[in-house]
């Protein structure tokens, strides 16, 4: 149990984080929802500390905060981006967006409710927890990331790598009349297609 100040810092973090967690899907300014999900991270860096999770309270202030909302901030403030066109075109994916919402929304139930499914399997997945005194939460979490969770560590390093080729596919634009350099091009000259040669004339330049 948290005592009188550890749970009046707990109300606080996890009302401002939802109440920014709301701000950031109900802002029409993109750049006043990054802030607001920057806010939201704070907060729930906050609840981290407050748990005793201090290595994860750190990579979320460093990684997200720090690097990728940071990242986001810039592109949305220096891109030119017409909002406005992006929900226009959004609408005819609508139908798409909400099926496979409300399939996540089903996997979410069947997850949540599975000790009423299957009452057992809370005894299975059940582990006892490491003595915090003895070992800190970093050294346990190395252990159970690169050990029982190896495989799917590497997989969603993979998921990255994923989403970021997709990031620069989606992003990259070829303008008309911007020479480009074409190395399969270079590498496959030939003499006849490399070389001109011409008959100058006395006198006469090219």
């Amino acid at each position: 149990m948290l005592s009188g100040l550890e749970a009046a810092f707990f109300y606080l973090f996890a009302f401002v984080a939802v109440a920014s967690a709301f701000m950031v899907i109900s802002s029409r300014n993109p750049v006043h929802s990054v802030l607001f999900l920057i806010l939201t991270f704070f907060n729930a860096a906050g609840l981290f500390m407050l748990t005793g999770a201090e290595f994860l309270a750190m990579i979320l202030l460093v990684v997200y905060v720090g690097a990728v909302m940071v990242l986001f901030l810039f592109v949305v403030m220096m891109l030119d981006v017409d909002f406005a066109e992006m929900k226009e075109g959004a609408l005819q994916y609508a139908p798409i967006g909400a099926l496979v919402g409300l399939i996540l929304a089903a996997e979410l139930i069947v997850v949540l409710g599975g000790y009423t499914f299957a009452p057992q399997l809370a005894s299975t997945v059940s582990k006892p927890i490491p003595d915090l005194a003895a070992r800190t939460n970093t050294a346990a979490l190395g252990d159970i990331l690169y050990t029982d969770y190896l495989y799917y560590f590497q997989i969603s390093g993979l998921i990255l790598l994923v989403a970021m080729i997709g990031a620069i596919v989606l992003t990259l634009r070829h303008k008309e009349g911007v020479k480009r350099q074409s190395i399969a091009a270079q590498v496959g000259r030939t003499p006849a297609t490399g070389m001109e040669i011409r008959k100058v004339k006395s006198g006469e330049g090219l």
